[in-house]
C-alpha cells in the first residue's frame, strides 16, 4: 500500500514548497555571493565575460552539430553561419575578456537607452491607462543607458560585475523573505 506525505504546504503549481531551511540556505548563499561580487566588481566583470564566452562557444558548437543532425529541415547554411558567429563571439570573449566586457557593456548601454526611449513612448501613448509607471521605467532605462555610455570605456570595467552583484544580492534577499513569509492556507 502506498502512502503520500501531504504535510508539506502546496504552492500555486500544486507541488510542495521546499523546506524553510532550504530557502534560508539558498538565500544566505546568494547574499554572500552577491556581497563577494560587490567586493571586487572589476574581477567579476571579467569572470562574467569569460563565462559568457565559454557558453557562446558551447552554444555555437551545438548549433553547428544541430545543423548537421537536422540537415533535411532547411536552413542548414544559416545554422552553420549562426553557429560560427557564436563561436567567434565566444572566442573574442575568452581570449580578450577585458575587451569582451567593454563590448558587452557598450551593447548593454545602447540596449538600455533604446528600450528606455521605447518604454517612454509607450507610456506617453498609454498615459490614461496608467502609462505613467511605464514612462518612469523608461526614464530609468534611459538614465542607466546614458550613465553607461557617457562613462564608457571606464564603465566597462565595473557595470557587469555591479549588475551581477546586485542581482545575486536581491535574489538572496528574495529567498530569505520567501522563507520567512507565512504560507497561505487554501480555502
Amino acid at each position: 500500500m502506498t502512502t503520500y506525505d501531504n504535510s508539506a504546504p502546496m504552492g500555486a503549481t500544486g507541488l510542495p514548497q521546499p523546506p524553510r531551511w532550504v530557502c534560508v540556505l539558498l538565500g544566505l548563499f546568494m547574499v554572500l555571493a552577491g556581497l563577494m561580487v560587490l567586493g571586487d566588481i572589476a574581477f567579476f566583470t571579467v569572470v562574467s565575460a569569460l563565462f559568457i564566452g565559454w557558453m557562446a562557444i558551447a552554444a555555437g558548437a551545438f548549433e553547428i552539430f544541430h545543423a548537421f543532425w537536422t540537415r533535411g529541415w532547411g536552413g542548414f547554411v544559416w545554422q552553420i553561419i549562426l553557429g560560427m558567429l557564436y563561436i567567434a563571439f565566444g572566442i573574442v570573449l575568452v581570449t580578450q575578456p577585458l575587451t569582451g566586457a567593454l563590448l558587452l557593456t557598450y551593447v548593454l548601454g545602447i540596449a538600455l537607452l533604446v528600450s528606455g526611449v521605447v518604454r517612454m513612448l509607450i507610456g506617453i501613448g498609454r498615459w490614461q491607462q496608467g502609462g505613467g509607471m511605464i514612462f518612469a521605467s523608461g526614464v530609468f532605462g534611459v538614465l542607466a543607458g546614458l550613465i553607461i555610455l557617457t562613462g564608457f570605456p571606464m564603465t566597462g570595467l565595473w557595470v557587469l560585475g555591479l549588475l551581477l552583484g546586485i542581482d545575486l544580492l536581491s535574489h538572496g534577499i528574495g529567498w530569505l523573505a520567501f522563507a520567512w513569509l507565512p504560507v497561505a492556507k487554501p480555502a
